[in-house]
């Protein structure tokens, strides 16, 4: 395991941060990671892999991720696609029960303002 420091971004369960997606790129800071800073007011911390489901859920409630937007580099979801979420709107289909499956060794700490950690691992893909 790589020595933390402060700088060190965490994951949920408080270890180093794992990537999310590098195809298609990821995270506020388009870096592959769910990691937040004090400009990212959405919280873009939780690593989900979208479902189509989750994508309809999303799109009705004026967020589409499916469509591409190319003007800013922006290449649409499709199902399987890994992709740093908003917390609250994982929250949200969370309580509408459409979230999608969540990556938690690669969802920033800072989802935890908004998500609960048992909540979380209920739907997480990566915990044995």
């Amino acid at each position: 395991m790589p020595a933390m420091d402060k700088t060190t971004p965490l994951n949920v369960l408080g270890e180093p941060l794992q990537s999310c997606s590098a195809d298609p790129v990821t995270g506020f800071y388009r870096d592959g990671f769910c990691r937040c800073g004090p400009d990212d007011v959405g919280v873009h911390a939780v690593c989900v892999v979208m479902t189509n489901e989750f994508l309809a859920f999303s799109r009705e409630r004026g967020n589409d991720l499916s469509t591409p937007m190319p003007a800013f580099g922006f290449p649409g979801l499709r199902a399987g696609d890994s992709w740093c979420l908003c917390a609250t709107r994982w929250q949200e289909a969370y309580e509408a029960g459409c979230p999608p499956r969540v990556r938690i060794q690669a969802t920033g700490e800072a989802a935890l303002e908004h998500c609960e950690l048992g909540a979380l691992k209920r739907y997480a893909v990566d915990l044995s």
